[in-house]
């Protein structure tokens, strides 16, 4: 059973970016005073092997839990950064790793209404987990030749590795 952990821009750093106007490196006001602006929230990567940046949103829909991760996937030519479009949570679950995760790094994060993420390349994460309802994202990531090879997955299934939401505290019944 995989515990949940608040999303912070620290504790998600081996893995990428938080996205989110806390986590602002710098902002000032644009527009006449009209606008804030929360400048370079996250480091966008897609040029390798000739990529370009490419915007698509995908609607997740809610998981049931207990969930059972069957499989988790990476990225190796560019990062992949996930924005909700609603104040909605969600679960992020990430590891380390190269040709295959590192289990002993594997990590949930509950991302609060107003968070994203931007996953470095080669970063292992399960696929989006919406939770109480569909949930769209906004994501930016790489674009190139359908030949590239961009998308490598590992399998779960003799892991089990389940995540229960909400979180029951251990010391209860």
């Amino acid at each position: 059973m995989l515990k949940i952990e608040p999303l912070s821009a620290s504790a998600f750093s081996p893995f990428g970016d938080v996205i989110g106007v806390n986590e602002a490196r710098r902002h000032f006001t644009i527009n006449a005073g009209y606008a804030e602006r929360y400048h370079d929230l996250a480091h966008i990567q897609v040029a390798r092997g000739g990529g370009y940046p490419i915007i698509s949103i995908f609607r997740a829909q809610p998981r049931q839990f207990p969930l059972t991760m069957s499989a988790l996937e990476r990225h190796p030519l560019g990062s992949q950064a996930f924005f909700p479009l609603a104040a909605q949570p969600f679960l992020v679950v990430v590891a380390l790793g190269g040709e295959a995760p590192e289990l002993s790094s594997i990590r949930c994060f509950m991302a609060s209404p107003g968070q994203g993420v931007n996953y470095a390349p080669g970063i292992w994460h399960h696929a989006l987990i919406a939770l109480d309802t569909p949930s769209d994202f906004l994501v930016i990531d790489r674009g190139g030749a359908d030949t590239d090879a961009n998308c490598d997955e590992f399998s779960l299934l003799h892991c089990h590795l389940t995540i229960q939401y909400p979180q029951q505290d251990p010391h209860e019944p």
